[in-house]
């Protein structure tokens, strides 16, 4: 019983499609066929019903479908626990958020280089809801991004770090720092990332009350966003971090607030089907170098 052949057949009951799964394989439609049927013929059972409206799992399918998933996990791990760091080969797509760029990027990937010699690393820095999506469309295999909800069943999460955001804005003199409520804040600009991310979500929350006059503007770069805030655009909310030269050298100052800004957690994804262990090594070798600068 092949593995490719148990990973096809987890992908059409996933997709519920083989025209969607053999675009994803990057194989054509019959020999995806002839996949699932060398699998139906070895195991002596119909798995998938093709009908009008899609292709469904057979009864037998679906009792199947958990065996399948759990062989194609004891497969990856038999590739960890074998040490192939050395034997992998060919390139690997990653997506970062722009935050871990400007943090991580540079130690992460003098790290990959030195674990994965012969791997091609094609890196791309985008916005978390965009690199899901990537994910799970097959554009990239693995993220590093902010922690947002996922579909589980497809997706496999990795906790990586978590950093406290603040509240930073041009030094200027008399300039109040303490106390700041809610409305005083509405009154200026507020800088952050873009929509649908999770600071986006936590600001239209905080402003609801406030939302005829809180302006928020949005940017995916962070080296922008600081930017504007230095220039005096108005209040960023950015992760400690990003912006402790800057406090340090008092072009931004941090004001505090009556309501504490949320912690922003950082994960390693990839998809649950994926049959390659790197992935999985990558992330790990993430966690372990940032845990260990804690």
């Amino acid at each position: 019983m092949r593995i490719r052949n148990l990973s096809s057949f987890v992908k059409v009951a996933r997709l519920g499609s083989f025209r969607a799964a053999s675009a994803q394989l990057h194989i054509s439609q019959p020999a995806l066929s002839a996949r699932i049927n060398t699998l139906e013929d070895e195991l002596g059972v119909s798995l998938f019903r093709r009908g009008k409206s899609g292709t469904d799992l057979t009864e037998k399918g679906s009792e199947l479908l958990p065996y399948a998933e759990k062989l194609l996990a004891i497969a990856q791990e038999m590739q960890l626990q074998a040490g192939q760091r050395q034997q992998q080969k060919g390139v690997l797509k990653i997506g970062i958020a722009d935050t871990l760029a400007h943090l991580w990027l540079t130690p992460l990937l003098q790290l990959w280089q030195q674990q994965h010699p012969q791997i091609s690393f094609e890196l791309t820095s985008d916005v978390s809801p965009v690199l899901i999506k990537q994910l799970q469309q097959h554009q990239i295999d693995l993220t590093l991004m902010v922690a947002e909800p996922t579909n589980t069943h497809t997706v496999v999460s990795q906790s990586l770090c978590s950093y406290q955001q603040v509240w930073v804005i041009k030094a200027a003199k008399g300039l109040k720092t303490d106390c700041w409520s809610i409305s005083e804040m509405a009154k200026r600009p507020i800088l952050s990332f873009p929509r649908d991310t999770s600071p986006w979500h936590y600001l239209q929350q905080l402003f609801k009350s406030e939302a005829s006059a809180a302006v928020i503007h949005t940017c995916s770069s962070v080296a922008s966003l600081i930017s504007l805030a230095e220039q005096g655009l108005g209040i960023a909310l950015l992760p400690l971090p990003l912006v402790e030269k800057q406090l340090a050298s008092g072009s931004l100052v941090r004001i505090n607030t009556e309501i504490e800004p949320l912690m922003l957690e950082f994960c390693c994804c990839w998809r649950a089907d994926e049959e390659s262990a790197l992935p999985k090594l990558l992330a790990d070798s993430a966690t372990e170098i940032m845990a260990s600068s804690d």
